[in-house]
């Protein structure tokens, strides 16, 4: 009759806690095949980000979101807001594209593209070269602080800040032109909302890549929630041969000849101490893994070491372990429905962007009527209604334009019909069309302008508006 009051007191008094306690993972440093290929990848995603910055096109900045124009220049294309279906597009693709890789190989982009892995892995190379390796870093933190402690960590830090801020002005250069944002930073006129996303957007790169690291990958990143709704058995992720690996122990010299035969995995936790994630691979696939491979590196060497075939740890398919497939067999089932399906899809939407975009005419016309005099009188007795005409020209070239209505009898523009427009810009203007007072029904009738480059037939757009005729 006590036991379930003592079980209780007992519940009672034990601690419970819903949240782990966050550990510092020291990874250590890894060179191998795929390392090779992260330090690649590396390069590669970087020199497009800080490089595409000071490229030049036409005279002008080859790449630039201009916020205060409202105009999107990518080398020798021009997009406005109305072009907002080509953003969308670009989404649909990448999106897409995501779907396809992960479908086929897993977190790929995670473990060698991601912005979040990209940048960490520089911040671990500084890390490392200023404060040694992980045993010195181990050593380092629980030292007590005294001056050589501090110039390491305060060297540390002024070398991630740089990095932070250089980050942050390379992103707001893409926005504001960046000779006009380094003018600004030397002459100390910086506008607040650049100074604000420098520092915020370099501050968040030292937060995220310096201190937070593995929990981004772990807490707040979604793509690893929702990444096994992509994945099925012929997904190729990073596996642990268990059946090759199994029973695992350290090697001994001179063992009995009964000893428990032992498996390929001599325990060394070598996996676990070079997982940026602080994970042990050989438990089964988890949604911490991002599969860089580090441990599949490292793992190869150890194998090397022993004198034992490498590939204990590796890029594999749940239906190759268990069915134990080659590698000729694991990419004979790569083509499958999903696969097929996320590839046509990619495949028509990229082919209906590219389609829409070097057929697209480089001319935008807004037609708006002059609500304020809905039709008017002339002296001659022609009706007469107002329109506002927005001549959007979206090359980087002038164009003189010429304006014609047609779709009532007589109608004409009075005053001028050509009109001026500069490369990448705007031009704003009122016309007055006027018909004869029986051209037409009373009330709305329906009329075309039609605007055409005077050096350029082919460069023309006819849009509809309405004509009002009173009673």
């Amino acid at each position: 009759m006590n036991q379930p009051q003592e079980n209780t007191e007992e519940l009672k008094a034990a601690k419970v806690s819903f949240y782990e306690k966050h550990k510092i993972i020291y990874a250590k440093g890894v060179r191998g095949y795929f390392d090779n290929w992260r330090i690649a990848l590396v390069i590669f995603t970087q020199v497009l980000f800080y490089g595409g910055l000071w490229l030049t096109w036409n005279d002008r900045q080859a790449i630039l979101l201009h916020l205060v124009e409202r105009k999107f220049y990518i080398f020798g294309v021009v997009f406005w807001p109305q072009d907002v279906i080509y953003l969308t597009a670009l989404l649909i693709v990448s999106a897409y594209g995501l779907f396809l890789v992960t479908a086929i190989a897993g977190r790929l982009f995670c473990g060698y593209a991601c912005p979040q892995t990209v940048y960490t892995q520089i911040f671990m190379w500084i890390e490392n070269w200023v404060e040694g390796d992980r045993n010195a870093r181990i050593k380092l933190d629980k030292a007590p602080m005294d001056a050589r402690k501090f110039r390491i960590k305060a060297t540390k830090h002024l070398l991630w800040g740089i990095i932070g801020l250089w980050t942050g002005f390379t992103l707001v250069g893409y926005f504001t032109p960046v000779q006009e944002l380094i003018n600004n930073v030397l002459t100390g006129q910086l506008g607040p909302w650049e100074t604000f996303w420098i520092f915020f957007y370099g501050g968040f790169t030292i937060l995220m890549a310096g201190f937070m690291r593995e929990q981004v990958c772990k807490h707040m990143c979604p793509y690893a929630r929702f990444q096994s709704v992509m994945f099925d058995p012929d997904t190729m992720i990073i596996t642990y041969d268990e059946e090759r690996g199994e029973p695992r122990g350290a090697r001994k010299k001179n063992v009995a000849p009964n000893a428990p035969k032992l498996g390929d995995c001599i325990d060394c936790n070598q996996c676990v101490i070079v997982c940026p994630t602080g994970i042990d691979i050989r438990k089964g696939l988890q949604y911490e893994c991002i599969g860089c491979a580090a441990c599949v590196d490292v793992c190869d060497q150890v194998m090397e070491k022993v004198g034992l075939p490498k590939g204990l740890v590796r890029y594999s398919t749940e239906n190759a372990m268990a069915k134990h497939q080659g590698k000729q067999e694991i990419l004979a089932h790569i083509i499958r429905p999903r696969i097929l399906l996320y590839t046509f899809i990619l495949i028509v939407i990229t082919g209906l962007a590219i389609w829409f975009l070097t057929t697209r005419i480089p001319l935008k016309v807004d037609i708006i009527r002059d609500r304020s005099t809905l039709a008017r009188e002339a002296d001659d007795g022609r009706i007469e209604n107002v329109y506002m005409l927005q001549i959007m020209n979206t090359e980087e070239q002038s164009h003189r334009y010429k304006v014609t209505v047609d779709g009532l009898p007589g109608a004409e523009i009075t005053g001028d019909v050509e009109v001026d427009v500069a490369p990448a810009s705007l031009q704003s203007f009122n016309t007055v069309v006027a018909v004869p007072p029986d051209a037409g029904k009373t009330g709305s009738n329906p009329i075309h302008f039609e605007i055409v480059a005077l050096d350029n037939p082919d460069i023309k757009v006819r849009e509809k508006a309405a004509f009002l005729l009173p009673r």
